[in-house]
């Protein structure tokens, strides 16, 4: 009989076998992390990230770009602080992505007019051009998420946030 042709019964229908499939990734002992609900977490949003930067095709995308973008957008004027702050980062951090975006033209800086020592950050055109892919982009990776998610996505909105309001 031939590699190719399933083999059959006495009724000659054809007797269906069924593959082994092995994957690439060896099983690993998760050990406490296989009940840890941080642990899928932080996994979830590396996977939404890397497929979010896949989609916009951005592969160097830096976590929180999108969101600090669309912070400035939404709260001209709106100093460093704030928007570290706003998006849950480190000044430490946001000084580095601030940096970026005025290097790309993507965000002007200006003297805070009510506290010297700060600044505010307002989107320049090129921002703006930049913000709008992003979030087209993001609108069809969220669209995905809903699929996955369901008619539960509120209920999972609301308790991301609960997360995050009180692990801060």
């Amino acid at each position: 009989m031939s590699q190719s042709q399933p083999e059959t019964q006495k009724n000659q229908q054809p007797v269906r076998r069924r593959r082994t499939v092995r994957t690439a990734r060896p099983q690993v002992d998760l050990g406490v992390l296989e009940g840890l609900a941080g642990f899928y977490l932080r996994q979830a949003q590396d996977a939404s990230f890397r497929a979010f930067a896949r989609l916009s095709g951005q592969h160097g995308l830096k976590p929180g770009r999108f969101a600090a973008l669309m912070i400035i957008r939404r709260n001209p004027g709106i100093s460093q602080v704030a928007l570290a702050r706003a998006i849950a980062r480190d000044k430490s951090t946001v000084t580095p992505l601030v940096q970026e975006f005025l290097e790309q033209d993507l965000v002007i800086r200006n003297q805070s007019k009510v506290d010297r020592r700060s600044f505010t950050l307002t989107l320049t055109p090129a921002g703006e051009a930049v913000l709008g892919e992003l979030e087209r982009h993001a609108t069809t990776h969220d669209r995905k998420i809903d699929a996955i998610i369901g008619k539960q996505k509120t209920e999972f909105i609301r308790l991301l946030r609960k997360i995050g309001d009180h692990l801060r």
